[in-house]
């Protein structure tokens, strides 16, 4: 038995001093006052938690991790170390690797490598395409978070560009679908427009003028009104601008059926930036403008926004060389996300409470996870301990992606995470991930 002592508990819009009693895997008992003498003298291990946080583990929602096909970028275990070092617990991994995960039988192939490989727990998408509905069909809603489109460019066939094929979806697919929303033909028009003004180089600046406002919101509508028309369960990924926000409700994450999430990156960056950090903060949508961005911000407290997400897709910086249109877009971003998260807490923009409930909670409530999202009794023990006061430093020598490079580098947080626990086990302790222990396969209620 494992008693983490006297934390900080930040859970379900409460915060109080408390502690956590762990055996094997699930949360045995949660203490608000004294803890028994004679508990103390049977634990295994007390973690003497006083004035650190203790908060559920993060539910990232939306990750590239690479493997397989692109693993010279990131692959399973790699960026599995990253996301339990910055308090990840479960991720839900996109489809477009190589072979794409377009079938049931690379889907079932990627539950296999990741047991036993990764330390975080997983479930991953099935992505869609112009003609795979036979396979949407097929899919175990038990074991398998979404299905995924991309309404925006895509590698290989993944563009799902056919009007009958998306109404089909929309109609027949009955578990979230998940959507990148940017409107191709505008973007492809906005391209040819910039090149015959200012030539076939065309620098940085004009990445979000190329996948604009208009190509975000176009394709946003159209999804939201295909779910509006079949009464689908939506959830619009990575949303990058003020006017999408005038399409979502307001209402709580319980009585939605169309939800949408925002990545860190939207929230810190703008696009002012791209003259400090160049490709670094290169995404597909965009980072846009200082209004866009604050917008964003409001949106998670007026819950038009529903979750924190990364949308984590490492590159190597080879591949981040080039213009709006050479240099790849994404970046890595998993073992840093509830940093910088945190940090708009420390900036007053945030309380502890609501960043719980948007990268942990709400997560767990929107994909119905079993037993994971919330410190409760019976549930899993995927627990995070945060230092709200000790400094941390982003450096080439503390960064774990494979790719070996952040946007954050540099960057001081003050906050830092000091223990991950996932199922029960340590995984990452004071800056150590602890080898061999691996996380598993997430269940949907």
């Amino acid at each position: 038995m494992i008693l983490i002592h006297k934390a900080i508990i930040i859970n379900e819009g409460d915060s109080f001093i408390g502690s956590v009693l762990i055996k094997k895997d699930r949360i045995s008992r949660i203490y608000r006052n004294a803890v028994p003498e004679r508990l103390l003298a049977e634990c295994s291990e007390i973690v003497d938690a006083r004035g650190l946080y203790l908060i559920p583990g993060v539910i990232d929602d939306q990750v590239h991790f690479r493997d397989p096909g692109l693993t010279y970028k990131g692959d399973i275990l790699t960026e599995s170390r990253a996301a339990v070092a910055g308090g990840v617990t479960s991720y839900m991994e996109m489809p477009n690797t190589n072979p794409q995960t377009v079938t049931i039988e690379e889907l079932d192939k990627k539950f296999e490598m990741a047991t036993g490989k990764s330390v975080a727990n997983f479930s991953f998408y099935l992505g869609a395409t112009n003609n795979n509905i036979d396979e949407l069909r097929r899919v175990d809603k038990k074991h398998v978070c979404g299905v995924k489109i991309f309404m925006g460019s895509s590698t290989g066939n993944m563009l799902v560009d056919n009007e009958r094929a998306l109404q089909q979806i929309f109609a027949e697919v009955d578990m979230i679908i998940a959507t990148h929303c940017e409107k191709e033909d505008i973007i492809r028009d906005n391209i040819e427009s910039f090149k015959k003004e200012f030539g076939e180089d065309l620098p940085l600046k004009y990445h979000p003028l190329i996948r604009s406002e208009e190509a975000c919101y176009q394709s946003s509508a159209q999804a939201i009104e295909l779910a509006d028309k079949y009464g689908s369960r939506l959830h619009v990924l990575h949303l990058s601008t003020a006017r999408e926000l005038t399409l979502l409700s307001d209402s709580t994450i319980e009585d939605k059926k169309i939800t949408g999430e925002v990545c860190v990156h939207h929230l810190w960056f703008t696009d002012d930036d791209y003259d400090n950090y160049g490709a670094k903060i290169k995404w597909n949508p965009a980072v846009k403008t200082i209004n866009d961005r604050d917008a964003l911000r409001r949106g998670l407290i007026n819950n038009k926004l529903d979750v924190v997400a990364t949308d984590h897709a490492p590159h190597l910086m080879s591949e981040k060389e080039g213009g709006s249109l050479k240099a790849a877009s994404g970046g890595p971003l998993v073992q840093h996300s509830l940093q910088v998260m945190f940090e708009m807490v420390h900036e007053g923009f945030y309380t502890p409470e609501l960043v719980v409930e948007k990268m942990c909670h709400a997560p767990s409530k929107l994909f119905k996870v079993r037993d994971r999202g919330f410190i409760r009794e019976g549930y899993y023990a995927d627990l995070v301990l945060l230092d709200f006061n000790e400094k941390y430093t982003v450096t080439k020598d503390n960064i774990l992606y494979k790719c070996g490079w952040s946007p954050f580098e540099g960057k001081t947080f003050n906050t830092t995470v000091k223990m991950t626990f996932v199922n029960g086990k340590l995984v990452f302790d004071k800056g150590i991930v602890i080898e061999n222990q691996y996380g598993m396969a997430l269940d949907f209620n």
